[in-house]
């Protein structure tokens, strides 16, 4: 009959040794890390979402048409009085860049803000997104691009 010997075994699981105790001390701080990461994000979704909303306000639309996707690039093309059919070029990779850009360019005109603003527009939009949500910017309807 086999008995089992309960002595020290260094490779047993439930030992503590200075690299376990470490490991899991950078597991910790990687966790909390990732969460604060994710809860900075998440704020910063929020602020856009509300400063699309409050654009979309200032342009005499409803709000709430800024949160469904297609639907929000539908209705900026109607804001930036364009064929609101261009929207399907979004579909196509390429296309949906260059529209982004004309749309970006419009979107700074119609709220009289110049070249300047319209490239801070196509290169941090979130940004300057809210610039424009939470600023003194009026809107004015452009001319047809149709």
């Amino acid at each position: 009959m086999y008995t089992y010997n309960y002595s020290y075994d260094p490779d047993f699981l439930g030992s503590t040794s200075a690299a376990t105790t470490a490991a899991a001390g950078a597991g910790i701080i990687a966790g909390i890390g990732t969460f604060f990461m994710i809860m900075l994000i998440l704020a910063w979704v929020v602020l856009v979402i509300i400063a699309e909303w409050k654009i979309f306000t200032k342009a005499g639309k409803h709000g709430w048409k800024s949160l469904i996707p297609i639907y929000s690039d539908y209705t900026m093309l109607q804001i930036l009085n364009m064929e609101p059919l261009l929207c399907l070029l979004m579909l196509l990779p390429g296309a949906n860049f260059m529209l982004k850009i004309v749309m970006q360019v419009r979107l700074a005109h119609s709220f009289k803000k110049g070249t300047g603003f319209a490239i801070g527009l196509i290169l941090l939009s979130p940004i300057f997104e809210m610039i424009l949500g939470f600023g003194s910017a009026k809107y004015t309807q452009l001319p047809s691009a149709k």
